[in-house]
């Protein structure tokens, strides 16, 4: 529980950027900080139009959306261990996962625009399991 509360409490304390322009996100067995099965960012904030591309640095994952704002459908997953690009054109926090490591936690956040409460609660009860449930109540108490 002590290592959850200084995780949350580091996420807290980071800043996020908001991204202009196109973006890469790496796909990773392990992150500079440590972090395993993760992708290189975990919360993104880009501007509506923007492209966010996944690259496969490690083998074996991919990019599965499992929420978003009201209305918005999902594409379909990538391929593992494929490079995949998606243009976020409507604003919301989105919620997307590595098909097979989403156990273990490899969650992460995409806002576009303006972060409000209502895109918040979209993700909120997103069907996470085993690790990517508390990953993701630290994600959301990290959005800025």
């Amino acid at each position: 529980m002590k290592l959850l509360s200084i995780t949350v409490a580091v996420l807290m304390a980071m800043s996020f950027p908001v991204y202009a322009g196109d973006i890469a996100i790496e796909m990773l067995n392990k992150r500079d900080d440590g972090a395993k099965m993760v992708y290189g960012t975990d919360i993104a904030a880009v501007e509506v139009g923007t492209t966010i591309t996944w690259i496969p640095t490690s083998k074996g994952h991919n990019v599965e959306f499992i929420a978003g704002p009201d209305g918005w459908e999902a594409p379909k997953k990538s391929k593992l261990s494929k490079e995949y690009s998606y243009t976020f054109d409507t604003p919301g926090v989105y919620l997307y996962q590595c098909t097979p490591h989403k156990s273990m936690g490899m969650i992460a956040i995409v806002v576009v625009g303006d972060l409000t409460q209502e895109a918040v609660d979209a993700i909120r009860d997103a069907r996470v399991t085993g690790k990517s449930k508390n990953k993701l109540a630290e994600l959301l108490e990290a959005l800025p």
